[in-house]
């Protein structure tokens, strides 16, 4: 029988609305869901791909256990008894922070991937947590956190209604936009330029999204900081800076000032390889705009500069008037935030609370680098037990961090490891127990992350597409029942696992005067939750209790789960709109403009102007059919243009005799590789460029299509040392590398 059923996609962070279509238990095809009231239709490659992407043939269908040696399939029954007897032993013997957690980028990309993480690690009590965030936007994170009391109280440029957008290091048209949710970019960009507004880009590739800009500007890599810092400084000394309705939100203007004297447009030329007359018309230009908005991403986050620029990016959005005004960068509003509590003072944000073993590295939201994960393993100190056991899910490290072979011997030295992935891949087959969710069809769908990003204030739910086949569970049976086989509770129902996060949630909530349940029931409040699982129950609790939410009763008119799935395309909570102070978390309840932690890193990029790299470095880049090592075992996402080559410019090819098509080999700090050329004027002189998330090489994996063609890792260049010390963040960009020309 053939039918239609809607879907949320999960594979980027567009989370576009889906229409699947379905025989029987199977999904055949995707296509844009014209009447979703986010993405109204628009569909990318990655999405049309769904039915190939859910229905891969080397998807695990079973959970795999190692027996002599050998990971064979099991029962979840003997998957669980194994788990529970490899952590615990661990965990008892040599305390809670020998067992590591690592957590992949697509846990933000499922429902169970949100709600159950957390718990686990509460439970497990360990400050040994590495996830993608320190190979990614982490430096956003901590300058959110400096700047507002809240390392997620990002802003996300106003897209739908801006008159000039500065965009640094970000390719949206191939990635679809990262820390700004914003269904069919390219469209908006479009559109930006339709009304008459201005495009300048600033990468040193000549991106899609460059080629769309009025203005490109290929910057030296690693250097986007000074830029910004020279522009900040144009501001001040041309009596620019109008902070308009943000002044009585914001202490520290005149110390930046300061602070920033040295940042002129011609100190830094050189450095960034741009004109000092052009920095100061990007100033002019961003000033002048009756609205503006600056946004950066990854290429100005993996660099050694990386919270500086994150920063200066909001710093210039401030000193303009257009951060919390729309047309500017706005704090959007999810369903699914807590209760919003009244402006005033907040806790602010810490850093380094604890330290990693072996280089002391600091904590940064309850997170250690991923960079330091391999030495966590393999090096003994006197400061306490390495890590012994690992729980990693939806990560694939030996890809995704530096110096991927020194990882993946470490992880051969564990003594226990439990992967959950869908996969045998990279990292995954060094698991002694691997625990495989469903594909997404067969699983709900909300977007707890995103919507926090989204440059719209909506939300949507869509329910499994298809039934769990015969054998599956759940991933959040998964995840419930390895917190429990974790936790010394293995055997209990994993129903207690959402019990009891509702029960602590609600009486939380009944004891806060500004809860909408201040002074009820827990129990009696727990009594009125809709919802078929466990999910949907806390889905339930969440906007019940958010900003939108009926309060249990005190609002007529507020969401609930059974009105949201009485929509189901989602409900349209409107446009960004203003929020401050109410953001606020900082203990001046202030917008604190010159942290005391930024201030002290200023010496490092003031030391930055004198800084010319000798010879070549590299950069990564993105592809519109990819999104980190994912998809490249579907074939309908690989060949053509997505493939790993290393770009480089005709005048560097020449100097090298390089030719296109031949293999070069490249050499970093980590290790060396061997790429096919691709000679291209896209990239800047100086620059080349390999694509991140390849190396589908290594024995063990079953990934019949990726071997086929398994690139090179570009992380493999790296050895781990180079990290932006306030969020310790890879230095993935930038980096120096030596090419020679096979022969």
């Amino acid at each position: 029988m053939s039918r239609t059923a809607l879907r949320i996609c999960p594979l980027c962070e567009a989370t576009c609305g889906l229409t699947l279509s379905i025989e029987g238990t199977r999904v055949t095809g995707a296509r844009g869901d014209r009447e979703d009231v986010f993405s109204k239709g628009f569909i990318c490659p990655k999405g049309a791909s769904f039915a190939a992407v859910d229905s891969d043939p080397d998807r695990l269908r079973t959970p795999l256990v190692r027996r002599d040696g050998e990971l064979r399939e099991a029962t979840w029954q003997e998957a669980f008894d194994a788990v529970a007897a490899g952590l615990r032993p661990v965990v008892e013997a040599c305390g809670p922070d020998s067992v590591g957690v690592v957590l992949g980028n697509p846990n933000v990309h499922t429902m169970a991937g949100a709600l159950y993480p957390p718990v686990l690690l509460a439970g497990l009590r360990t400050r040994s947590l590495f996830t993608a965030s320190t190979v990614d936007q982490m430096p956003k994170h901590v300058s959110s956190g400096l700047l507002f009391g809240d390392a997620n109280a990002i802003p996300v440029p106003d897209l739908d209604h801006t008159d000039h957008l500065l965009l640094i290091g970000a390719n949206p048209l191939e990635s679809n936009g990262s820390l700004c949710t914003a269904p069919d970019f390219p469209g908006k960009l479009k559109a930006l330029k339709a009304r008459g507004g201005h495009l300048t880009v600033v990468d040193p590739r000549r991106t899609r999204t460059a080629k769309l800009a009025d203005r490109h500007l290929a910057i030296r890599p690693g250097t986007d900081a000074l830029l910004l810092a020279a522009m900040a400084t144009v501001l001040f000394e041309e009596g620019l800076a109008d902070l308009q309705d943000l002044g009585a939100h914001v202490v520290g203007v005149e110390e930046l000032r300061a602070a920033l004297r040295d940042f002129t447009p011609e100190a830094v030329a050189g450095a960034c390889d741009l004109d000092a007359d052009v920095i100061r018309t990007l100033a002019r230009e961003l000033a002048a705009a009756p609205t503006a908005a600056v946004y950066a991403r990854i290429g100005s986050c993996t660099v050694p500069h990386g919270t500086l620029a994150s920063w200066l990016v909001d710093v210039l959005n401030i000193l303009t008037g257009n951060l919390d005004r729309p047309g500017g960068a706005l704090f959007p509003q999810a369903a699914t935030d807590r209760t919003p509590r009244p402006a005033g003072p907040g806790r602010g944000f810490t850093l380094g609370r604890w330290r990693s073993r072996v280089r002391q590295l600091p904590e940064v939201k309850g997170e250690l680098p991923l960079s330091a994960l391999a030495e966590e393993i393999d090096t003994a100190t006197d400061e306490g037990e390495p890590v012994r056991a690992l729980i990693v899910v939806a990560a694939n490290p030996v890809l995704s961090a530096p110096d991927g072979d020194r990882l993946d011997k470490a992880l051969q030295s564990l003594d226990f490891m439990v992967s959950v992935d869908p996969y045998l891949n990279e990292t995954s087959r060094h698991a002694h127990v691997v625990l495989p969710p469903p594909p997404p069809s067969q699983s709900p769908h909300h977007d707890f992350a995103f919507n926090t990003l989204a440059v719209r204030n909506q939300v949507r739910y869509t329910r499994p597409a298809v039934p769990l086949e015969p054998g599956r569970m759940a991933e959040s049976e998964i995840l419930a029942r390895l917190i429990l086989a974790a936790t010394g509770m293995h055997g209990a129902d994993p129903s207690v696992v959402d019990a009891m996060v509702i029960d602590q949630t609600l009486g939380k909530a009944v004891s806060e005067q500004h809860s909408p349940v201040h002074g009820r029931d827990p129990k009696e409040l727990a009594g009125q939750l809709t919802g078929e699982t466990g999910p949907e129950r806390r889905l339930d609790l969440m906007l019940r209790l958010g900003p939108y939410g009926d309060g249990f009763g005190a609002r007529a008119d507020g969401l609930t789960l059974a009105r949201l799935l009485a929509h189901p395309h989602g409900i349209d909570l409107g446009p960004l709109r203003p929020r401050l102070p109410q953001p606020l978390k900082t203990r001046s309840g202030k917008v604190e403009l010159l942290p005391d932690p930024i201030a002290a890193d200023l010496p490092r990029l003031r030391a930055a102007l004198r800084e010319r790299p000798e010879g070549l470095v590299l950069v990564g880049r993105r592809h519109l059919r990819s999104n980190n090592s994912w998809m490249h075992n579907v074939p309908a996402l690989t060949g053509g243009s997505n493939r790993c080559t290393l770009h480089i410019h005709p005048q560097d090819a020449a100097r090298l005799g390089v030719r296109d098509g031949a293999d070069v080999r490249v050499k970093g700090a980590g290790g060396e590789v061997v790429a096919p050329a691709e000679v291209t004027d896209a990239v800047r002189p100086g620059v080349v460029s390999l694509p991140h998330g390849w190396g589908h090489d290594r024995a063990g994996t079953r990934l019949s299509h990726a071997v086929k063609a398994p690139g090179v890792n570009v992380n493999q260049l790296l050895d781990g040392s180079l990290l932006d010390p306030l969020s310790g963040n890879a230095v993935l960009n930038g980096i120096p590398v030596h090419l020679t020309a096979s022969l």
